[in-house]
């Protein structure tokens, strides 16, 4: 195969890459000259090349892979992508840190994301998941300030325990989240040995207007595995691409990481009656209430062939959607739905859906959404771009049975309004999964004892004394035991 010839972006072949056009003067020195393009254009572009970072979530790895259906599901959804057992289908993945900044260490302490894009025959769905199956609030009016206390403090720009714990004592009702992230889990070994959960309630929804409530289970066939806070620390220090890495030469080995794909589900009755508020992300659903039943397996081979147009320009919300899935009344979901899409708007461009690896492999036929910055499609020539033409009318999807379907939307039934009054307000029942978590710690061997040692290492680094009192008193809701060991290992730790 013959080296292709270099040429500017417009194609003009160039007879060298490596000089520029000067008036010499004799000497060493010169004076580059304003006629000379391939100069102009070369550093123009290296001034425009970094895009807006991700607000959260900048740090990632990315592959693509595919899903495959192992287990009949068609009695609960009609989507097509699930509608047969054996069916695969293409999918990317992006697993993030929160936090911290992009080129940040991948080992630190933290949520990892998980985000998804199946490229079904019915339009793109997204999942975008974390590795914990809750989340620290509820109300998505708390998410800029939940991320911002997690972030650099405004005056030092840098990390600040007395911000980050400040926000949690004022808001505790992520105690349950808290439990998790200074487990071993908030310190995954890989990527590869990594859970993830949609935390949020979703619906599968049937051509006939039932639906059931779902939440998603994504676990590694290889186990959970994880490091130690020393480990983890030290490996930031030596390789901040850790998990970056792994995950990359584990694909490019051809050792593909696979994962089961499990729901929970749940009638509405179900959910009428349940415990606690299913729309509720900072609780789970107790196995021993919803089990768990496998729906497929996901595979991760094949590594990205460019990672800025493959993972970096990839946008994923959970407002795509497609038919069979469908949203619940979950507040925190709502307004996810408005800020991803939003946040790649942003980062990327109005159109940014035209971008190969955000591009449906099912016909797209939208043509009220046109013009706009960097619209390379056919912008749907002279068709209408108003709706209810008679000069080009529009047809639309219906089920089997010759009926119109929403592609996402389900009726609400009326106790459905009845159980979605939300409020901030923390109870004691916010506790309750967090103590039996802490119990749950207690059966490996150690893990309650790393658990302290973890949080406590946060906590000491807290300035104000009261502050850092409040702290003790927000675990001891949890476990009065809980509450006074992390008190003792913090005041030996300030004490050194």
């Amino acid at each position: 195969m013959s080296s292709p010839v270099y040429t500017l972006a417009e194609g003009c072949p160039q007879p060298s890459n490596v000089t520029s056009t000067q008036l010499r003067n004799g000497g060493g020195g010169g004076l580059v000259l304003l006629q000379d393009t391939q100069l102009i254009e070369t550093l123009a572009h290296f001034s425009r090349e970094r895009i807006p970072e991700r607000v959260v979530h900048a740090k990632a790895a990315g592959a693509y892979g595919e899903f495959e259906v192992t287990h009949d599901c068609t009695d609960l959804t009609s989507a097509s992508f699930l509608s047969e057992v054996g069916k695969k289908t293409r999918c990317l993945v992006r697993i993030s840190t929160v936090g911290p900044e992009r080129g940040s260490a991948d080992t630190t302490r933290d949520v990892h994301g998980w985000a998804m894009k199946l490229y079904t025959d019915e339009g793109n769905l997204d999942w975008v998941f974390n590795n914990t199956p809750i989340f620290f609030v509820r109300d998505p009016i708390k998410f800029p300030s939940l991320n911002r206390s997690h972030k650099r403090h405004p005056r030092t720009n840098m990390p600040d325990a007395d911000m980050f714990w400040d926000f949690h004592v004022g808001n505790p009702e992520g105690i349950h989240e808290l439990m998790h992230l200074f487990s071993d889990r908030g310190t995954p070994a890989s990527l590869r040995t990594m859970n993830a959960y949609s935390g949020h309630t979703y619906k599968f929804t049937k051509e006939d207007g039932s639906f059931s409530y779902i939440k998603v289970h994504i676990k590694s066939q290889l186990g959970v595995k994880n490091l130690d806070a020393k480990t983890a620390a030290k490996i930031a220090g030596e390789n901040p691409d850790y998990l970056v890495q792994d995950l990359f030469e584990a694909i490019e080995q051809g050792n593909y990481p696979k994962y089961n794909v499990y729901v929970q589900v749940m009638t509405p009755e179900q959910a009428e009656n349940y415990e606690w508020n299913i729309f509720d992300m900072t609780k789970v659903w107790p196995h021993s209430d919803v089990p768990l039943r496998q729906i497929g397996v996901l595979t991760f081979n094949e590594n990205p062939r460019n990672y800025f147009t493959d993972i970096e320009q990839a946008a994923f919300s959970p407002s795509t959607m497609v038919p069979g899935w469908a949203p619940s009344a979950d507040p925190m979901l709502q307004a996810r739905m408005f800020a991803y899409p939003d946040a790649a708007r942003y980062r990327l461009g109005t159109n940014y859906q035209q971008l190969p690896t955000n591009a449906s492999i099912a016909p797209v036929y939208c043509p009220f959404q046109r013009d706009g910055f960097m619209n390379f499609g056919t912008n749907y020539g002279d068709d209408p771009n108003y709706v209810g033409s008679t000069l080009k009318p529009t047809n639309f999807k219906t089920s089997t049975k010759g009926t119109k379907v929403s592609s996402t939307i389900t009726e609400h039934e009326k106790w459905v309004g009845e159980v979605t009054s939300f409020t901030s307000a923390v109870t004691p029942e916010d506790f309750e999964q967090a103590a039996v978590l802490w119990e749950v710690l207690g059966r490996d061997e150690g893990h309650q004892e790393r658990y302290v040692d973890n949080v406590s290492d946060s906590i000491a680094a807290v300035k104000n004394e009261k502050l850092r009192h409040a702290v003790y008193g927000l675990f001891a809701a949890v476990n009065q035991d809980l509450g006074a060991r992390i008190r003792k290992a913090v005041e030996l730790k300030r004490a050194q």
